[in-house]
């Protein structure tokens, strides 16, 4: 054991060394591995992490150190002071690339300074708030910018919206003023009656416009001066400079506060995937939510890098596009892996110079796939959220996990998991009314404390009734505040770090929890990277919930029921087989590719709801999928089927 402590010491004083970390650090490690060591396992997981460790020690200090070093700036910053930093570095490099033209930084900063200086004229001062309505595009990122010059909040609205939504999220903004697309003038319309009178409407593009009461911005910014603006108004990171909302996948979005310096962090996330300011980033996703608007474009404004923008995406473009432009880093989300992987081969998906791919919701099912068809070297798999303070990050390519907590340092970070009962997310406490954690391999609630530290704040959402419910109390001690994620992850021996499920989505079957992630990554794996969604549902006379699939079938070819069953039998447990099964055309989805399920939890497998698509059962005396018709439901009903 003397040996081992030796070698211990000895790796530790090498690595700091040549890493050039402070030598601080050497008595927090070793008392670390310390209080980490756990008996006989240890040496091992040390040597398997340590190199991981140190490396994002080293860069969140340095990261912390530019934050703290604009937080403390003399002259209080905002992000466009701090846009201005790298736009005199290389007016003329390329910022924006979009659609066959090229915006350089100084025509960003140009256009920037219009928007700013036109709604200034307009009486638009620091803290009103601006709803952005508008498809991808550079003048997207130059109209919150120059808003932001004057103090202006903009409100990002997800381009997917109608009706009810749609108005709730621009009410829940206050919003003084719509800019929205030509091409959304129809959207618009259908609720300009239930605006208030007062509420501007711009229109923004060059064709006509259906919404007679909209102004041309295009037209009314042309006057304005390209110098920026001249303003009074105190300046502070803390300020707000958007709302970006969340998908909404159960209940209409919440506007999250995003200031100044969470914007900026934003930016930093690239760092710890070797991305570089020389780097080319190709981004399809849509700049109203934060991996785009936030992670991409934050690396083009604050870090210098040149981002390919596309107005939406297109799976059968993308590699063709990366070889175009010279791409070297791109971004994805969600389902955006799987939509790229179901496409046919062609040649550019090889001969493309993507060394990197940065996003979050790469299932494990497909990853090794996804990496070795498309020849990319890195991985970086991250785990966050727009308003959170909660973030995991996968800086070594570990296949399935989307990050990793510290086994040397343990209280690095104030992240914990704690048990909650999987179906409620109720937590669950001990005799003392504080909450227990989890276990290594077991699935525990995600959970921050909130701190007033850079980084650990919560500034939470426009409702505060939204944003009480996201905060957990007594957690570990009395009077304790923490985050809650409303995610359950899984830490492994090594700290790694690998999402279950999102709360509320597992169900509990046969007295076993069932994660609708992995059962909709098994079943569209074996039905060839259909879109599947998994839900829990109501059986009378039966305890806990039932699955359910819904499978997409657009063009009508059919399910192959066979190999689904033959599939479910190898890779998950029995508990986990959807008992009902609904065959529809397609699912619906958010503008981020979150599957949405909470319509197609209400109607379950009742026929009367249910009425174009087709539904099946699972018999498990002939051990088939069955078409569910109106004898065999009332069967189910009545208790004469048991599931």
């Amino acid at each position: 054991m003397a040996y081992t402590w030796a070698v211990i010491v000895a790796a530790i004083s090498f690595l700091l060394y040549y890493s050039k970390l402070p030598w601080f650090l050497f008595p927090i490690l070793l008392f670390g591995a310390f209080l980490a060591s756990g008996g006989k396992s240890f040496p091992r997981v040390f040597f398997r992490t340590v190199v991981r460790d140190l490396r994002v020690i080293y860069l969140g200090f340095t990261i912390y150190g530019q934050i703290r070093k604009l937080v403390k700036h003399k002259e209080k910053l905002w992000v466009a002071d701090i846009f201005r930093k790298i736009l005199h570095k290389h007016p003329r490099k390329a910022a924006f690339i979009f659609e066959q033209k090229t915006w350089t930084f100084q025509d960003v900063e140009d256009y920037s300074n219009r928007i700013a200086n036109y709604f200034k004229s307009q009486g638009y001062k620091k803290g009103d708030v601006v709803a952005l309505f508008l498809e991808s595009c550079p003048e997207f990122v130059c109209i919150w910018l120059g808003l932001s010059k004057l103090g202006v909040i903009t409100a990002l609205i997800n381009t997917n919206l109608r009706l009810d939504s749609l108005l709730h999220c621009i009410s829940a903004a206050s919003a003084r003023a719509i800019i929205f697309g030509t091409d959304l003038a129809d959207v618009v319309a259908d609720i300009h009656s239930r605006l208030p009178e007062d509420v501007q409407l711009y229109y923004f593009g060059t064709s006509p416009c259906s919404e007679a009461s909209a102004t041309s911005l295009i037209k009314e910014i042309q006057r304005s001066p390209l110098s920026p603006p001249v303003t009074d108004d105190t300046k502070s990171l803390s300020d707000v400079v958007m709302y970006i909302y969340t998908s909404g996948t159960t209940g209409y979005p919440k506007a999250a506060i995003i200031t100044h310096n969470r914007f900026f962090r934003f930016s930093t996330l690239g760092m710890l995937y070797t991305v570089t300011p020389e780097d080319i980033i190709y981004c399809t996703l849509p700049l109203y939510h934060s991996a785009g608007g936030g992670i991409g474009v934050g690396g083009c404004l604050f870090r210098g890098n040149t981002l390919v923008l596309r107005r939406k995406f297109s799976a059968n473009r993308f590699w063709d596009e990366c070889v175009e432009h010279k791409a070297t880093v791109i971004q994805y989300i969600g389902e955006v892996c799987r939509y790229l992987l179901a496409q046919p081969y062609r040649p550019s998906e090889k001969q493309h110079s993507v060394r990197v791919a940065v996003g979050n919701g790469l299932r494990p099912q497909i990853w090794n796939e996804f990496q070795s068809r498309f020849g990319i070297g890195r991985i970086g798999e991250f785990y966050g959220s727009t308003e959170g303070n909660v973030g995991f990050f996968n800086v070594d390519n570990t296949p399935g996990a989307c990050g990793f907590v510290s086994i040397i340092v343990p209280k690095l970070l104030p992240y914990s998991f704690v048990k909650v009962d999987p179906v409620t997310g109720d937590l669950l406490r001990d005799e003392n009314g504080l909450a227990i954690q989890a276990n290594t391999g077991e699935p525990g609630l995600a959970v921050g404390k909130i701190l007033k530290a850079d980084g650990f704040e919560f500034k939470g959402y426009v409702d505060q009734q939204e944003t009480s419910k996201k905060i957990g109390h007594d957690i570990f001690k009395k009077g304790d505040s923490y985050f809650l994620t409303g995610d359950l992850l899984i830490k492994d021996e090594y700290g790694y770090v690998y999402f279950h499920d999102r709360i509320g989505d597992t169900f509990r079957w046969r007295g076993e929890n069932v994660s609708t992630a992995e059962v909709e990554a098994t079943m569209s794996k074996i039905l060839g990277l259909r879109d599947v969604v998994v839900y829990g549902v109501r059986v009378p006379g039966t305890e806990g919930q039932a699955g359910m699939a819904a499978i997409a079938d657009p063009d009508n070819n059919g399910i192959d029921l066979s190999a689904l069953v033959q599939g479910l039998k190898e890779l998950l447990p029995s508990y986990a087989h959807p008992i009902f099964l609904r065959i529809v055309g397609s699912v619906s989805v958010t503008g981020t590719f979150k599957l949405q399920k909470t319509k197609l939890r209400e109607e379950g497998f009742d026929l009367g709801a249910v009425l174009k698509d087709k539904l099946l059962y699972y018999d498990a005396k002939v051990g088939q999928y069955l078409t569910l018709d109106e004898d065999k439901y009332a069967r189910i009903i009545c208790g004469e089927i048991r599931m």
